[in-house]
């Protein structure tokens, strides 16, 4: 793994207890540039524009899929599910996910673990409190660069594969049964990924592998952010989350159905995520949006937050290996169409929002190839 700091800048002050001590509003760290506030749109395209609240967040919903048509014996309903998949990914970067093959009270107990564990007492927690060095364990910011203004959330962090990355210290023990059901989560989703994996393949045009031989075969990465959004006293000058578009492969978040928070940005607008009960969301990382040379997008997104209630969310990530070359499939390089990206590993690329925090998608955008 490429170098990374050992230690944060400056001390770390958790969201939470900043929320639960009932300040009326919010510290200036938290406060961000009018552009980047939840009731304006920030940089389109080379421009930058304030555009007043009714034209920046628009309403909508990303595509929500039923996987159960993906075994129909209908060939006309299968192919119907693979288009609109293809359609999701080229168009939107997002979708939901539901029949998906994962227990839905193994979801809820999941998110109610987690939901148990931010509640525990500071003292508990902190014992897990983490470093930009791996970021495993309790956090509060991402980014090392010392005065940035910061997100109005808390997560936690854990590797999950390889296994020689997963070090059980950093799991929490409380309560009492969270590394089993972390455990059992895991293994399910990184199952509904090698699905999708395979067929956001073949809807590329390439064998039914060729994303997972990509990633690594079976030693891909696999890691889950928990986050964790208190309520803030002043929702519309701060983002729970900044914008920005997943580093890695392909993230599934499971979030409360009943708040609303994710916004996923179309063309000049946001578009709140309704989320469906039991399901996922999937979106496509600057892996994937290498690897099939731009065909399919990762978008940018972010998280806004409430006065009112408090909300969670898990976010699983599936990567490549670290340390293999991602660049486009020779398949999708035509004469017409050359590579837009230049190779890098993932571990080289990943370490741009562990040191900068979450950057719009400036970052996949500067590995285009020069033309």
């Amino acid at each position: 793994m490429m170098n990374s700091p050992q230690e944060w800048p400056e001390p770390i002050v958790r969201v939470q207890s900043l929320s639960d001590s009932g300040v009326s509003s919010i510290p200036e760290r938290y406060i961000k540039p009018p552009t980047e506030r939840p009731s304006f749109c920030h940089v389109i395209g080379s421009e930058r524009s304030v555009v007043p609240e009714a034209a920046a967040e628009a309403e909508g919903n990303i595509p929500v899929i039923d996987m159960s048509g993906l075994q129909s014996e209908d060939g006309l309903v299968r192919a119907e599910t693979m288009r609109i998949v293809s359609e999701s990914c080229r168009e939107w970067g997002f979708f939901q996910v539901v029949n998906h093959g994962v227990s839905p009270q193994l979801m809820d107990r999941a998110l109610q673990i987690w939901r148990e564990f931010f509640h525990l007492p500071a003292q508990d927690k902190q014992l897990y409190a983490n470093s930009p060095k791996t970021y495993e364990g309790y956090g509060s910011r991402l980014g090392i660069q010392k005065g940035a203004i910061l997100d109005w959330s808390d997560y936690y962090f854990l590797h999950y594969l390889p296994l020689s990355l997963k070090d059980q210290n950093k799991w929490p023990h409380l309560p009492s049964n969270c590394r089993e059901v972390i455990d059992e989560y895991g293994k399910e989703v990184v199952k509904l990924c090698e699905r999708l994996l395979r067929v956001l393949s073949l809807n590329l045009g390439l064998k039914e592998e060729f994303l997972q031989n990509a990633f690594g075969g079976k030693e891909i990465g696999a890691c889950m952010r928990v986050n964790f959004y208190p309520k803030c006293p002043q929702p519309e000058l701060t983002l729970g989350l900044s914008s920005h578009s997943d580093p890695g492969g392909m993230t599934l978040l499971l979030p409360e159905h009943q708040v609303t928070g994710l916004q996923v940005r179309k063309a000049n607008s946001w578009i709140t995520v309704k989320p469906a009960p039991h399901a996922f969301i999937v979106n496509i990382g600057d892996q994937i949006q290498v690897l099939s040379n731009a065909m399919y997008k990762s978008v940018e997104h972010r998280v806004v937050v409430n006065s009112g209630k408090e909300r969670i969310s898990m976010a699983f990530f599936y990567n490549p290996k670290s340390d293999i070359p991602i660049e486009p499939a020779k398949e999708l390089v035509t004469p017409d169409r050359p590579p837009l990206y230049l190779p890098m590993t993932f571990d080289q690329y990943r370490l741009f929002i562990r040191t900068r925090g979450p950057q719009g998608k400036s970052q996949v955008d500067s590995l285009k190839s020069p033309r």
